[in-house]
Parts: structure tokens; sequence; C-alpha cells
């Protein structure tokens, strides 16, 4: 049976005055599944390539965040603890930092799983052929078993 779900871009904008972007990760979510998924890439050689001081250790805690905040884990503090829902809507809020997301877009599915993996490639991943890293691997996610 197929299910709405939102989804959204994840992007490192390195320099915010600039609005150069690069997209990184997708964050899926689909309320009648109480679905929250997040896949990012560990790769910013785009992002440094825009902005060579970039700071890749923020970035990367930055991320780590927003997959604890997706998984509700104990390190994501009070935003961990919100239901899914309230969650995506936290992690998908308009903010001026170097890691900010696109504008929610939605979509119809029966696996969101799939719709991850989907995203991040068209989206995220390099073009075919031309990826200097290994395949997607299975994305971040939480459900209401675990």
């Amino acid at each position: 049976m197929p299910h709405t779900y939102e989804w959204a871009v994840l992007r490192v904008v390195p320099r915010v005055e600039r609005g150069e972007l690069v997209n990184v990760g997708v964050v899926v979510y689909c309320r009648a599944l109480d679905y929250l998924g997040v896949w990012f890439t560990d790769d910013l050689g785009r992002a440094l390539a825009l902005a060579p001081d970039l700071d890749v250790d923020a970035v990367r805690q930055h991320l780590d965040a927003v997959a604890a905040v997706c998984a509700g884990a104990p390190e994501a503090g009070g935003s961990g603890r919100r239901t899914p829902g309230d969650r995506f809507r936290w992690l998908v809020a308009p903010r001026s930092t170097v890691v900010q997301t696109s504008p929610v877009h939605t979509g119809i599915t029966e696996d969101p799983d799939a719709e991850l993996r989907d995203l991040a490639s068209a989206m995220v991943a390099w073009p075919p052929g031309s990826d200097p890293r290994p395949p997607l691997e299975r994305p971040s996610t939480t459900r209401p078993d675990g």
C-alpha cells in the first residue's frame, strides 16, 4: 500500500554569504510508517573545492548530529526525544548555518528505505562511472520498534 512521504536534501553551504552549496545527504520522513531516515556522504571534496578552508570536522559533527536526531539517540538531547515527525520538522526548519536543508518535497512510496537510497543516489552521489567512493550503504533509520 503506497504512503505519502516527505524529503529534503542536506546541503553544505561553506560560505553562507556566497550562497554556493553542495548536496551531501537526504532526509526522508513517512508519517504512516513512523519512519525517519537519513543518508549522507563522508566525501566533502566538492565542498572543499568551494571553500578550501572549510572546517570539515565541524561539518561532520553537524551531520552526525542530524543522524542522532533522526535515530532518536540519547546524544540528540531533547530533540531526540521528540516524535519522528517533530524531529523531521526540526531538522528541515530554515537556518543560516553551514549545513542546511532544501525545501521539503513530497512523494508516494511503499518502501521509504528504497526511496532514501534512490534519492541519495540521484541527489548526492557522483554521476555513474565517476564515483570514487563505494556504493551507497543501508541508510540510518528510526522506527517505532527500534
